[in-house]
């Protein structure tokens, strides 16, 4: 084997050295989320501008600012054919509009996507510094980037010293690269989320149900934000998530989550990929406690199963009286992605002692809408189907869905909304047959 100092060596360009080596026309992977190279997506685009591409097709997940503002724009849209994974803000407009379009997608199953039925020519991604001895981690970003980096022809990769090197399988080789650029930037960070008097309930609410030594998936926002803060009384849980956020940082450093009582990797916090504050971060740099894997092996729902006492949290926009769960979009307009939801919701279920819990607020806009429908919004995705759901969780209450009929379903559905749409509701169930 060559000297792995040499090989990075060798392999180092200019950001416009690298881009160079993207074939036109081909199907480029770009880091999800924190794991995306500014320097290169903003190499790509003044590639295309300069006419050095025609036609190219990029995706990734959760595009962050760095995209939005280089291949994203929308005077490259002719050139750079958008193909999201996980919709969010930065390209949310482009996919309602037609300009771009969504690969739907169960998350676990995304690298096999990738290895098999995606033809993916070019990846692009971030990686930590590297060490003597060649290998330098993906460090926030595992969940789908193993299975890019070895479905692609060609990989390069974007060398950040402020990315952390975080332990599991996180690691890559200077052998499986192509070609190396090094940029130093700090990492994106999601703002803090404000919290509504609402999260406090559904918290404590969904704090009561989690036993100590339970394992938990947690997502962002208010609401798992609040639970965290509800769990700070309990003992021993484990963490085995997605998505790693600072709310488990407090949770580990307090010594509340030590994983002790952990069936699956015992003592280790898992997860695919990591995006909140730089405190974070750093929190993750080398730390023995932390393990990264790819998401096919986190949010396997058998993998998720081997967790006894798994508790998982997961979001939603709009439910019907049945229990149907439309997490994604607005009627058929696509806000989001599958991402993990129906991932955990089956593996937490199949835990011995585990419980899946969907959360969302009783209304939108400002009160003027009920979260809670008699049916959905035509055109709206089913994330999660009735038979999946086993918690639903708002402000007003928890409801187990599992074992109940249709009639019992309603009921319990309706005693979780606004108390000034549960008469139309009611009505509305009647209307069905539910009642």
């Amino acid at each position: 084997m060559a000297n792995p100092i040499e090989a990075y060596r060798d392999k180092l360009r200019t950001p416009a050295e690298a881009v160079a080596l993207i074939p036109d026309g081909a199907f480029v992977f770009k880091g999800n989320a924190v794991g995306e190279p500014p320097a290169l997506v903003q190499a790509v685009a003044d590639r295309a501008r300069a006419g050095g591409f025609s036609n190219l097709r990029m995706s990734s997940l959760l595009p962050m600012r760095a995209a939005s503002e280089s291949i994203l724009a929308p005077d490259l849209s002719d050139v750079i054919h958008w193909e999201s994974l996980f919709v969010n803000g930065f390209d949310r407009d482009a996919v309602q509009s037609g300009a771009a379009h969504y690969i739907p997608n169960y998350f676990h199953q995304m690298p096999r996507l990738l290895l098999e039925f995606i033809d993916v020519g070019v990846t692009m991604i971030c990686v930590s510094r590297a060490d003597r001895h060649g290998y330098m981690s993906l460090g926030t970003n595992v969940d789908t980037h193993k299975a890019a980096i070895e479905a692609a022809e060609i990989v390069i990769a974007e060398v950040n010293n402020q990315m952390p090197r975080v332990h599991g399988n996180s690691w890559v080789h200077v052998s499986e690269l192509d070609a190396i650029v090094e940029h130093d930037a700090p990492l994106p960070e999601l703002p803090a989320v404000p919290e509504r008097p609402e999260d406090q309930a559904m918290g404590q609410l969904m704090a009561e149900v989690v036993p100590d030594g339970a394992t938990i998936q947690l997502g962002i926002g208010g609401v798992p934000n609040a639970l965290a803060k509800a769990l700070m009384g309990h003992r021993h849980l484990g963490i085995h998530t997605e998505m790693f956020v600072d709310s488990m940082v407090d949770l580990i450093e307090s010594g509340v989550a030590d994983g002790s009582r952990k069936t699956f990797h015992p003592g280790k916090a898992l997860y695919a990929f990591a995006a909140g504050s730089r405190r974070m971060y750093e929190f993750l740099d080398d730390n023995p406690v932390i393990e990264a894997h790819p998401v096919s092996y986190t949010n396997f729902p058998p993998n998720i199963a081997r967790n006894d006492n798994m508790i998982s949290v997961n979001s939603t926009i709009e439910v019907d009286l049945t229990g149907q769960c439309c997490s994604e979009s607005m009627g058929a307009a696509q806000f989001s992605g599958t991402g993990g939801q129906h991932d955990y919701a089956r593996g937490a279920f199949d835990s011995r002692g585990g419980k899946s819990i969907i959360a969302f607020y009783s209304t939108a806009k400002g009160g003027e809408v009920s979260r809670i429908v008699p049916t959905l919004t035509p055109g709206a995705v089913v994330t999660t189907p009735r038979n999946e759901v086993h918690w639903l969780a708002s402000e007003y209450g928890l409801a187990c869905l599992k074992g109940k009929t249709t009639r019992e379903r309603a009921l319990a559905i309706i005693g979780l909304a606004h108390p000034r749409f549960r008469d139309e509701l009611t009505a509305a169930a009647r209307k069905l047959r539910y009642l």
